[in-house]
């Protein structure tokens, strides 16, 4: 959607101006509001734990990209601003609710403190850092998963059926989506709906025919192997 292009046409310009300056690093001005807009998007799209950790405090190539105000909240980082008479910039559609995130900012979130009380976006910002420990584990124990259930290194995308039903269903189920991405599954049209499918094929097979995914990457089962591939 627009919201997403625009944000890619953002990081490319200040991928370009980094680029041509040389700079070590870029610092982005998001905040604990915004950390916290993050996490209750990605808890409305009914998103997994990594989706649920928000932003990360360093991320891009070359750990470009730093954020040190995400443990500071928005209105405190306008009134520093304004004690050191920085200009501050508000984009015009921040403001315009035709936007997913102007409407959480402005409509759900102070419905949410107006009903649970203050602390919400508190809440929501500890919630990110909590997740992101957790999903950083599962995702160093899929490293090692991963590798154990290939039925030959030299064929990625054949997975050992067996293998992947004795893992518990959080590791199996990222190992999945890491191979159909592999395979050629662009990562943003691949949803939590497209890896229960393919886990179907293992955890409740009875016969069924292939799993088409996006990419024209179809998941398989074959045996006892677990076949994902481009068609």
């Amino acid at each position: 959607g627009p919201e997403a292009a625009a944000r890619d046409a953002r990081y490319a310009a200040l991928d370009a101006v980094a680029e041509r300056h040389g700079a070590a690093a870029v610092l982005l001005g998001h905040t604990r509001d915004d950390q916290a807009e993050t996490v209750l998007l990605g808890l409305a799209r009914g998103s997994g734990t990594r989706s649920l950790s928000g932003m990360a405090a360093v991320s891009g190539p070359g750990s470009r990209y730093r954020r040190p105000f995400l443990a500071v909240d928005r209105h405190t980082t306008r009134r520093a601003c304004l004690v050191q008479s920085l200009p501050v910039w508000d984009d015009p559609h921040n403001a315009d609710p035709a936007f997913t995130r102007s409407r959480v900012r402005h409509e759900a979130l102070p419905t949410l403190e107006k009903a649970l009380g203050k602390g919400v976006v508190e809440a929501l910002a500890r919630t990110a850092r909590l997740s992101r420990d957790d999903a950083d584990a599962l995702d160093a124990w899929t490293d090692e998963a991963e590798r154990s259930v290939r039925t030959d290194p030299a064929t990625p995308h054949e997975l050992d059926v067996e293998r992947l039903s004795d893992l518990p269903p959080a590791v199996r189920r990222r190992v999945l989506r890491r191979s159909v991405v592999s395979a050629g599954a662009p990562a943003g049209s691949l949803f939590a709906r497209h890896i229960e499918e393919v886990d179907r094929l293992i955890t409740a097979w009875h016969g069924q025919r292939a799993i088409n995914l996006p990419g024209l990457v179809e998941a398989r089962r074959q045996g006892g192997r677990l076949v994902i591939r481009q068609g």
